[in-house]
């Protein structure tokens, strides 16, 4: 007989502390979702689409729902001005991006990069779109103290995906856009020099670090290194041979 409780599928999924412990499956209406054991439980999440599987006013997600809305009300009006988010609104999507959160770090754990950069676009959009249109100063704000985490982790997404692709020099160009963003970020909002010890930066500047040994050498440093080669195991013949590319390469 069927049973509600699920104590035999938390046992057959034990919960592992200290890590994200997710996984996708395909659910019985065919379409895939994102299940997330935690200590009490677990979470299951739509991978597509608002993570509760609703569809606000009929909209793929409530942030749409309202971009919608926007739309429509530039195009009668002409402008921006006067459109505002109420109060209400703004804590409904705010629940919404917390949603968002809990799929984004399920889904870097599992390694799925692509979808990681969907949903925190969609964050940070978010973000944006209160920032701009909250009728209380106090709503503009609300979300700005997540918004470092948001970029550091759609930066890792980004960089983890060109290595992914082999490509070493993108990732760094991944990394060093995303400093940018949260100097951006950290001179709008934050006291000066103090940048350096903000734990997102660090993180970033480590992958970074870390990635500097995987770039392709330029074909000069590749012509120093055979060269130096060359005349440790004592082939001056090749040694002149390569110094004459050199010679060559700097005129």
């Amino acid at each position: 007989m069927p049973t509600d409780d699920l104590t035999a599928f938390l046992e057959a999924w034990p919960h592992e502390s200290g890590r994200v412990n997710a996984r996708l499956i395909d659910g019985d209406d065919s379409r895939p979702k994102l299940q997330v054991r935690i200590d009490l439980g677990v979470l299951q999440l739509e991978r597509d689409g608002r993570p509760d599987g609703q569809r606000p006013h009929g909209a793929e997600s409530l942030f749409r729902h309202h971009q919608q809305r926007h739309e429509v009300y530039v195009r009668d009006v002409g402008a921006s001005a006067g459109f505002v988010l109420s109060p209400d609104e703004c804590r409904a999507l705010r629940e919404e991006a917390v949603q968002l959160y809990h799929r984004y770090v399920a889904l870097f754990a599992l390694q799925e990069y692509a979808l990681v950069i969907r949903d925190t676009t969609e964050s940070i959009a978010m973000f944006d779109f209160c920032r701009d249109y909250a009728a209380d100063p106090r709503d503009r704000m609300m979300l700005e103290q997540f918004r470092p985490g948001v970029i550091m982790t759609r930066t890792r997404a980004e960089a983890e995906l060109a290595v992914a692709n082999n490509d070493a020099r993108r990732a760094l160009d991944m990394i060093d856009r995303g400093l940018n963003d949260l100097r951006a970020v950290y001179d709008e909002h934050r006291p000066p020099g103090e940048f350096e010890q903000l734990n997102e930066v660090q993180l970033l500047r480590g992958m970074r670090d870390a990635l500097v040994p995987k770039l392709p050498m330029s074909p000069r440093a590749e012509l120093i290194e055979r060269l130096r080669a060359a005349i440790d195991a004592e082939n001056y013949e090749l040694a002149a041979i390569l110094r004459d590319e050199l010679r060559i390469m700097r005129d």
